[in-house]
């Protein structure tokens, strides 16, 4: 039976997408095997930024040079946007857009059996420009991507997340921000049906899952597609009332849909991590109004600070975005004070990217790329500033944090036995999060996906240095790791 790799970019959006191929693909008997040996390799591209663009064509580039026999296969939102350009990389052999991504397990059955000569390409399905490109040898296989079925399986397979899948329960965008190309290659919103999130969390419990991240590119609008419509909200109460699960989190969600209502309910419910991501992008009404944002900054403080009243040691984080068109320094100077004026733990900081068919791309007055790096390097100062403060706060704190294990380590722990991990039990350390998001390093070695209370000691870097709380059989913890 053929062979696949297939190598991930982007969003947790894009990762379940491939989470999802995966499963389909080991379903009907494929074997993966690493990229240098598989016979399909499929690259499943992010299009967010011009460097994601990058990314995507050097990773193609070297698969081709290091694996001349793959058929590699380009799929994703790079796909999506720009299906010629993607097609003239060597050895591509298919350009799946999103359109069609659900189509590529048959895609790649059929690709050693029956394919095309490889100078065809598909007239009705391909993308016109107005400059097109030479002819492609790659076959293209990208259109309309309104109403396309949601692909999502549980994310487990990400560095670090071995304990912790993600699952994306919404896709696609009504909004039009003016930044963002994502509405153009992922379409309208659409949503998981409720009983199948709720069949999916209960399958991943029974597994022995304790904690899932829910995914979406713009979760706070889950269900309105639904017939009957349901609100997000409505969601959440039914996984806490519906499921054994034991923690939950919200990976991003915008800031208008962060009402009292979803503070008040993550208060009033612990087994909610404490933990909202709300995307930014500017302090500046001026420049929030230019892209397209539906807040201004007062409406976006109102609800960061009703979030620490309420929860006075929840991870509050945003994303900014430096350089967007017609932002001066006054403006700059504006987001940076107003960040310091919020009770932020964390930052993401993007330098803007113009992105082809977007209103920002079209824009004057735009930001010299010099002036943009300066600007993201200032904000990522102020949110490294910020991270440093809430992590100092929890020295002497205790914290209930979840242990945490990757692929790399259950594949080193494998090959040890419990004789050769002994000795080094007081040396070691155990990695895992908090429920404020909190990375810590975890005195002693213990089993994954294990709930500990823990007592911060010390800050070492990012990381807080925390001992059990609790009293605990080490002993038993130990050999349980490797039952």
């Amino acid at each position: 039976m053929p062979t696949f790799y297939i190598e991930q970019f982007g969003c947790r959006a894009t990762q379940a997408d491939g989470a999802a191929l995966e499963v389909q693909l080991l379903e009907r008997g494929y074997k993966p095997a690493a990229k240098t040996a598989a016979d399909i390799v499929v690259v499943n591209t992010c299009t967010v930024t011009a460097a994601a663009d990058s990314q995507a064509r050097d990773a193609i580039r070297k698969i081709s040079a290091l694996n001349h026999t793959a058929r590699v296969i380009v799929t994703g939102c790079y796909a999506q946007r720009a299906p010629e350009e993607v097609a003239q990389l060597p050895g591509v052999a298919w350009v799946v857009g999103n359109s069609h991504k659900p189509e590529l397990p048959t895609i790649i059955e059929n690709l050693s059996i029956a394919s095309a000569p490889k100078d065809f390409v598909p007239v009705l399905s391909l993308k016109l420009h107005s400059s097109p490109l030479p002819q492609a040898s790659a076959q293209i296989l990208t259109g309309d991507v309104e109403h396309k079925p949601l692909l999502s399986a549980p994310v487990f397979n990400a560095e670090g997340n071995h304990t912790r899948p993600t699952l994306k329960i919404q896709d696609g965008c009504d909004s039009r921000c003016a930044y963002c190309v994502i509405p153009q290659v992922r379409g309208k919103s659409r949503s998981l049906p409720n009983e199948t999130v709720l069949q999916q969390i209960n399958q991943l419990c029974d597994s022995g899952v304790k904690e899932i991240v829910l995914s979406g590119i713009n979760i706070g609008t889950y269900g309105r597609d639904l017939s009957p419509r349901v609100t997000f909200s409505t969601l959440l109460r039914r996984i806490l009332n519906e499921t054994p699960l034991e923690r939950l989190r919200v990976s991003s969600i915008e800031p208008m849909d962060v009402t009292t209502d979803l503070i008040e309910f993550f208060a009033a419910n612990d087994r909610m991590a404490p933990h909202f991501h709300m995307p930014l992008q500017s302090g500046a009404d001026r420049i929030l109004a230019a892209m397209h944002r539906w807040y201004r900054a007062e409406h976006y403080a109102r609800r960061a600070h009703l979030i620490r009243e309420h929860l006075p040691h929840a991870a509050i984080g945003a994303d900014v975005i430096a350089g967007f068109p017609g932002e001066t320094g006054e403006h700059h100077s504006t987001t940076l004070a107003f960040i310091e004026s919020l009770p932020l733990t964390y930052l993401h900081v993007f330098s803007f990217s113009k992105r082809p068919g977007t209103q920002a791309a079209a824009l004057a007055n735009e930001v010299p790329a010099g002036v943009i790096k300066s600007r993201a390097r200032e904000l990522r100062a102020r949110g490294e500033k910020k991270s440093a403060a809430f992590r100092n706060e929890q020295i002497g704190t205790e914290l209930r944090v979840l242990t945490l294990r990757s692929a790399k380590e259950d594949a080193r722990e494998e090959q040890a036995t419990a004789d050769e991990i002994f000795p080094d039990r007081e040396s070691a350390h155990t990695r895992a999060l908090s429920s404020n998001y909190l990375r810590v390093r975890l005195r002693g070695r213990w089993p994954a996906n294990q709930w500990l209370n823990v007592r911060v000691t010390a800050v070492e870097g990012n990381d807080l240095i925390a001992e059990p709380a609790e009293s605990i059989n080490n002993s038993e913890l130990t050999i349980s790791a490797f039952a």
